[in-house]
C-alpha cells in the first residue's frame, strides 16, 4: 500500500522535470507530485507505524506538516512562526523554535525510553555480574541516556547552555528544597548499590517491621514481597539510616529455633539426644557449623519448656516451611518415645475450712 503512492510521487517528479524543460511550466504536476508525497506520509502513518506513540506523533504531527506542503503554504508558515520570538529572562527563541523543540523532545524521549529498555535487557542479561553491580550499571546508563537526549535538545532548540546554567542554579536552590527527600532517596540508592550489601533477591526485615525479599531496586525505593504476595515500597534512606537485618546474603546459613514442652512426669534427660536425633535427620538441617542443639529452657506451669535450634540454608520466609516440618518431626518423635506433649490444665485444691 505504501509502494504506490511512493512510486507515483517518483514518476510525477520525473514528469514535472520533463514538463518544466520542456513548457517552463509544471505546476499542476507538482502539485500532484505533493498530493502524492501526502497519500504516501499518510498511508505509513496508518499501515507502517505500530508503535502507538510514534503513531499518534505521525497522527498530529507528520500528516498535518505533509497537509501543508501539498497546499503550498509550508514555507511561509515556517517563516512567520520564526517571527514570533519569545523570551523567558535572558533565554530567547522562536516559537518556530518551541516547537521544533517539543517534537523534537518527543521523539528524543520516545528513543531514549526505548535504548534504556534495550541496555538494561542487555545488563540484567550478563549473569556474571553481580546483581549489584547490574542494577548500578542499569542507572548509570539511564543517566547517560537521558542526560545525552537533553543536551541534544537544547542543541536542537538554539538555547545557549550557559543561559540554562543560570537559570538551573537559581531553579535549583527552590526545587532542592522542595524535594530534598527525593534527592535523599536516589543518593541512598546509589549508596545501596555501591556497596553491594543489600541487592535484588535478599530477604530482609527492617527497624520497622518490614519483612520480603528485594525484587525491585528504583532511583527511590526498593520493593520488598512479603511471602504472602504483598509489595512493600520502602525509600532507599531507609537501608542508610536505620538497621536493616539481612537473612540471605547470597544463600548463607541462618539459625532457627522450634519450641515445644514436655510432660513433668518425663525423664528429662532422654529428651534432647532424642530431638536432636530426630531433627537431624531432615534432609535440609545442615550439620555446620553445628548440628541441631535441644536445650532446656524452663519449667512452665503445665510442663517443662524446651527449644531446639537447628542450622539450615535458607530463609523461613513462608515458601520454605522449615518450622512447621522441624515441630512434626519433634512430634512425631515424642510419640514414638510415649513421651506426653503437655496442655495447659491447672490443679485446684479444695481446702474444707476449720
Amino acid at each position: 500500500a505504501l509502494m504506490l503512492p511512493l512510486l507515483a510521487y517518483v514518476l510525477t517528479g520525473i514528469g514535472e522535470g520533463v514538463t518544466r524543460s520542456l513548457f517552463g511550466s509544471g505546476a499542476v504536476i507538482a502539485f500532484g507530485k505533493r498530493f502524492f508525497l501526502f497519500l504516501a506520509v499518510r498511508t505509513f502513518v496508518k499501515d507502517t507505524l505500530s508503535d502507538p506513540f510514534l503513531k499518534a506523533l505521525g497522527r498530529f504531527v507528520l500528516v498535518p506538516i505533509a497537509a501543508l506542503y501539498v497546499l503550498g503554504i509550508l514555507d511561509p508558515v515556517t517563516a512567520k512562526l520564526a517571527e514570533i520570538q519569545i523570551n523567558l529572562g535572558n533565554i530567547s527563541f522562536s516559537l518556530l523554535s518551541l516547537i521544533r523543540g517539543g517534537i523534537s523532545a518527543a521523539l528524543l524521549f520516545w528513543l531514549g525510553r526505548w535504548s534504556n529498555h534495550r541496555t538494561e535487557e542487555a545488563i540484567r542479561a550478563q549473569a556474571e555480574l553481580r546483581p549489584a553491580t547490574r542494577e548500578l550499571a542499569t542507572k548509570a546508563a539511564q543517566v547517560m541516556i537521558f542526560g545525552t537526549a537533553f543536551l541534544l535538545l537544547m542543541s536542537i532548540m538554539g538555547i545557549d547552555l550557559t543561559a540554562i546554567a543560570v537559570l538551573g542554579g537559581a531553579l535549583g536552590v527552590g526545587i532542592g528544597l522542595g524535594l530534598q527527600q527525593i534527592a535523599a532517596n536516589f543518593v541512598s540508592g546509589i549508596i545501596l548499590l555501591l556497596e553491594g550489601q543489600t541487592t535484588v533477591g535478599d530477604y530482609v526485615e527492617l527497624d520497622g517491621g518490614e519483612k520480603g525479599t528485594i525484587v525491585k531496586m528504583t532511583a527511590r525505593a526498593c520493593v520488598l514481597e512479603t511471602f504472602d504476595g504483598k509489595w512493600i515500597v520502602v525509600p532507599n534512606d531507609h537501608f542508610i539510616t536505620s538497621r536493616v537485618v539481612n537473612y540471605s546474603d547470597q544463600g548463607s546459613a541462618n539459625r532457627y529455633e522450634a519450641l515445644f514442652s514436655v510432660s513433668y512426669e518425663t525423664d528429662l534427660n532422654t529428651v534432647p539426644e532424642l530431638i536432636e536425633r530426630a531433627v537431624a535427620a531432615l534432609p535440609f538441617v545442615l550439620k555446620a557449623p553445628e548440628g541441631p542443639d535441644c536445650e532446656l529452657r524452663a519449667f512452665g506451669e503445665s510442663g517443662v519448656d524446651f527449644a531446639v535450634e537447628y542450622w539450615v540454608n535458607g530463609i523461613d520466609d513462608g515458601k520454605n516451611k522449615y518450622g512447621s516440618q522441624v515441630l512434626f518431626a519433634v512430634w512425631n518423635a515424642l510419640k514414638e518415645a510415649e513421651i506426653e506433649v503437655p496442655y495447659p490444665h491447672r490443679v485446684v485444691e479444695l481446702r474444707q475450712a476449720k
